[in-house]
């Protein structure tokens, strides 16, 4: 099994199944493609493809027509992500006074895009 070599190598894309699959994993003992195509609003075809694409660079484990798992791998990254969103969308809600529903929405578009230090002073003005 190949392992991601480097975290950029993930897509937007992606990295969205892979969440999806995260938090539908903290919720219920199984994942399906069922379920990530009807939490993400997308076709089965296409949750296949990323479900598979994930599976290549080692993030999930996923028996056909059965359940999807997070590895190791997969769960650290879908939290570091969940996190750099959170985080974002905490700042954003503050900052700019908007709910943390929308501010999360607009944070799951941007988060990805942002360095290190930016989310470090993010995290600051947050706490303060």
């Amino acid at each position: 099994m190949t392992t991601t070599k480097n975290r950029a190598d993930i897509s937007d894309a992606l990295k969205e199944y892979l969440k999806a699959v995260y938090k539908l994993s903290l919720k219920y003992t199984e994942v399906r493609i069922t379920d990530i195509s009807k939490f993400l609003g997308i076709s089965k075809p296409s949750v296949n493809r990323a479900v598979n694409a994930l599976k290549n660079i080692g993030l999930v484990e996923h028996r056909p027509y059965g359940s999807i798992f997070l590895t190791e791998n997969g769960t650290a990254e879908a939290e570091r992500i969940t996190e750099k969103d959170d985080t974002a969308a905490r700042f954003l809600s503050a900052a700019l006074g908007i709910s943390y529903e929308d501010a999360l929405a607009d944070a799951s578009v941007i988060s990805g895009k942002l360095s290190e230090d930016t989310l470090a002073k993010m995290k600051k003005y947050i706490q303060n």
